[in-house]
């Protein structure tokens, strides 16, 4: 039998007018301290975005979701927070904001392939 690890996930969102609180999935971050993994994806369509925004910058939301992961992998590049733990950098990706870019509360879990779990969260949630 595997070991059942327990993880945390939230959902990135984006939030084309942050003054109507609508909201477009568009990524997943999933988090596990005893395995010291983090996992983020995202995958923008465009379209959906703009048909809630007509004028919305899709090309600095990349920029923006690219800084988001850099963080998340704890790349060089992804600033002072990019240095933190992987747990650190985990609850600051997913605290509150009132920006375009968003997580929802994190949620837990428990898995024996978490590579698998994502996979299926991610179809679930995102795709």
């Amino acid at each position: 039998m595997h070991e059942k690890h327990l993880y945390e996930y939230a959902v990135i969102r984006v939030v084309p007018k942050v003054e109507r609180e609508e909201f477009i999935n568009i990524g997943l971050l999933l988090f596990c301290k005893r395995q010291r993994y983090l996992r983020i994806e995202y995958h923008i369509v465009p379209e959906k975005i703009q048909s809630i925004c007509a004028e919305f910058d899709i090309n600095q939301l990349k920029e923006n979701v690219e800084s988001f992961v850099k963080i998340g992998q704890g790349k060089k590049d992804g600033g002072p927070i990019g240095a933190f733990e992987i747990s650190e950098r985990f609850r600051w990706l997913t605290a509150v904001k009132s920006s375009s870019i968003q997580t929802s509360r994190p949620h837990s879990g428990f898995s024996s392939d978490l590579d698998a779990t994502f996979e299926k969260l991610y179809t679930e949630l995102v795709l």
